[in-house]
């Protein structure tokens, strides 16, 4: 197994286990939880704040000697509204606390939090990975995009096993290298 293909099947166990259940939600606490579930074992950083600066194409993430100071910054942000959500989801976006998984896990961080204050999470199977992307990138100047995509993907389905997998699914789609051909 390759390791995607185990951290895949770490995230479907979050759910399966019920240990999502005992995520912290909303805060750092909860996502580094997540992303120590799903990588522990795979990356000897799993659940650990990055040391290095990244980028991802020409976008280049917070500084690494800023994210002590960023991350109680992002938790302390507002999350009872759809449009308070997103920009917390965006600011941990920019902020980019780990040097890979950053995006699987924030996904079910995003879930978590839309499930807990709004009875509502994303079905991310209807959305798109080039206009998701495009529509993160874009998300630090202007956030109407990103709202507004994953507004029309908002279910009900908070409890449906099926929805949580074909997110997992979508997820890890979305991080494939070399597999955006621009259609979806």
């Amino acid at each position: 197994m390759t390791l995607d293909e185990l951290s895949k099947e770490k995230a479907y166990l979050l759910y399966d286990s019920g240990d999502i259940d005992n995520i912290e939600v909303g805060t750092v606490k909860g996502l580094f939880q997540i992303h120590n579930y799903i990588f522990d074992g795979l990356f000897n950083f799993a659940g650990q704040v990055r040391n290095k600066n990244i980028s991802k194409g020409s976008f280049r993430f917070a500084s690494a000697l800023y994210l002590s100071d960023i991350l109680p910054k992002v938790e302390q942000m507002p999350d009872s509204t759809f449009e308070e959500i997103v920009a917390k989801y965006i600011e941990m976006n920019v902020a980019h606390p780990f040097m890979e998984g950053n995006g699987r896990s924030m996904r079910i961080w995003l879930d978590l939090m839309l499930k807990k204050n709004l009875g509502k999470c994303i079905d991310w199977s209807v959305v798109g990975k080039s206009a998701y992307f495009l529509a993160m990138e874009r998300s630090p100047v202007n956030d109407l995009e990103i709202r507004e995509l994953l507004r029309t993907a908002l279910t009900d389905k908070i409890d449906c096993r099926e929805t949580y997998m074909k997110g997992i699914d979508r997820s890890y789609y979305y991080e494939e290298k070399g597999n955006d051909n621009g259609e979806d």
